[in-house]
């Protein structure tokens, strides 16, 4: 009788030796051999001892998946693979549900394959080429109008602001001068020029032009600034004069004086008048008393060329041929303020109507800039280069958009987007320096003159939001529309 180890290991010798597996402790060998797999999946130990070979003809799988609308398993999203529930209606889940599987899978379009049965072969991931994204594309659900729940609104286009234009009036004798301000337009429509010794208005409802004035050969306009309700202009004169003229009467009212120079800067609040003049002073002016003015302002160290009081007659800014912006209180003889940073004349100044507290100004040759200043917290805010002699700010009143006129050496006139100070328009047209600007009272349009004795009218901003009627009792804003071509204002 044989003995049972040596029958044992010649059983062993003569069986193939099955691989061991590195398995856990709690497994066995046995538990995991291929022979105690079922038998449809002895064909795996066949090929694992067979040394097989896949011929090169065949076509080889990666690991990489691909998966497809066939094979996706909506139900692990929670999404059915129809558009809409059972009743034919969407729920507020089930808008949702169709709008992720848009996004995932892309609108769903049943064909004849879905309808048999057969799986559809299309693919989630596809290779599409695109030469040009719209704002639209930025949106996951791009612009497929079939999904529910998603309203497309639709691209607001540029405003596109005229290049042209769309009046101008000859200026006979208007001065080539940085220094005087003589182009103002009242809140009732009516706009005043000083020609020469001279300041005549026209009407911009009627195109009426009438002679206000006239200084004597002795004499001649420097400046002219209406008051807010608009029946009464104040002209400085080169006598150093202050003049009040009643507009609907054509009489003057009083004379004021004070300057040993011309006065070539006034604005208005309320019923106090400031002057500007070359003999570097500031007067207060309250047009109710006897006195010719109430107090006197001194900082500047050469001509005061630009005058603005705040939209809530609280601050007044004034810039000179010192280089210096300096801000005022109601009450102060000294600046409260002072900047420094322009290095060129300071006449060009604006106060934001939509900020309180923003202010803006601009330098002559040696300094082209555009600065804005937050008087509120003293602070420097930013800086714009333009390239050329500012000579002119104005705020639009209808949008945060601000215009700016130049002189040397292109003679432009640019519209700005603030505050990222991009450019909407540049306009051309005049051929010298553009020396004065006035807006109109509904905000639209611009009037800019030059020393090409030229007035351009220009239609820049648009209408405010709840537009009514202008000042002519039209409800078309477009000043002087009715009359355009080329006239003279005098």
């Amino acid at each position: 009788m044989d003995d049972p180890t040596t029958v044992s290991n010649q059983r062993n010798q003569s069986a193939p030796e099955t691989p061991r597996l590195n398995l856990p402790a709690r497994m066995s060998d046995s538990s995991v051999y291929l022979e105690n797999l079922p038998s449809g999946t002895m064909h795996i130990n066949r090929l694992i001892n067979s040394n097989y070979n896949g011929s090169p003809s065949r076509t080889i799988y990666s690991d990489r998946f691909i998966p497809s609308r066939s094979g996706s398993n909506f139900a692990l999203f929670d999404i059915s693979n129809s558009p809409t529930s059972a009743e034919g209606k969407e729920d507020g889940s089930g808008t949702y549900n169709s709008l992720l599987r848009a996004a995932l899978f892309g609108p769903y379009t049943p064909d004849k394959k879905d309808s048999l049965g057969s799986p559809a072969c299309r693919n989630i991931f596809r290779y599409k080429t695109e030469t040009k994204r719209s704002l639209h594309s930025l949106s996951p659900f791009g612009l497929d109008e079939s999904v529910p729940g998603i309203i497309h609104s639709p691209v607001k286009a540029p405003r596109k602001v005229p290049r042209s234009p769309y009046k101008v009036l000859d200026a006979p004798a208007l001065q080539d001068d940085f220094y005087l301000n003589l182009v103002d337009w009242s809140s009732n429509n009516v706009l005043a020029v000083g020609l020469g010794n001279c300041v005549y208005l026209w009407n911009a409802c009627s195109s009426k032009v009438t002679k206000l004035c006239d200084l004597g050969i002795d004499d001649s306009v420097c400046s002219v600034g209406w008051a807010q309700r608009g029946t009464h202009l104040a002209v400085g004169t080169s006598n150093g004069k202050v003049q009040i003229w009643d507009a609907s009467r054509c009489r003057r009212i009083r004379t004021m004086e004070g300057h040993r120079l011309r006065v070539g800067a006034l604005a208005w609040s309320s019923s106090l008048l400031s002057s500007g003049s070359r003999d570097k002073s500031i007067l207060q002016r309250d047009i109710r008393v006897q006195d010719d003015f109430a107090s006197k302002l001194s900082g500047h160290k050469s001509e005061v060329c630009g005058l603005k009081w705040s939209y809530d007659n609280r601050e007044l800014a004034s810039g000179g041929n010192d280089n210096k912006l300096f801000v005022w209180n109601q009450h102060s003889t000294q600046p409260v303020l002072k900047y420094c940073d322009h290095t060129a004349a300071v006449k060009a100044i604006a106060w934001s109507p939509h900020l309180h507290g923003l202010l803006a100004s601009g330098g002559g040759t040696a300094d082209r800039c555009i600065r804005f200043w937050n008087t509120t917290t003293n602070a420097h805010l930013s800086c714009m280069d333009t390239g050329s002699q500012v000579c002119n700010l104005v705020w639009s009143k209808n949008v945060n958009e601000l215009v700016s006129t130049h002189g040397y050496s292109q003679n432009q006139i640019i519209v700005w987007r603030y505050p990222t100070m991009s450019k909407l328009a540049t306009l051309t047209g005049h051929t010298y320096r553009v020396l004065y600007l006035a807006i109109s009272p509904d905000g639209q349009t611009i009037v800019t003159g030059a020393g090409d004795e030229t007035l351009r009218f220009w239609n820049v901003f648009p209408s405010p939001k709840s537009q009514v009627n202008d000042t002519c009792g039209n409800t078309d804003s477009e000043i002087g529309a009715s009359s355009l071509g080329r006239t003279t204002i005098r």
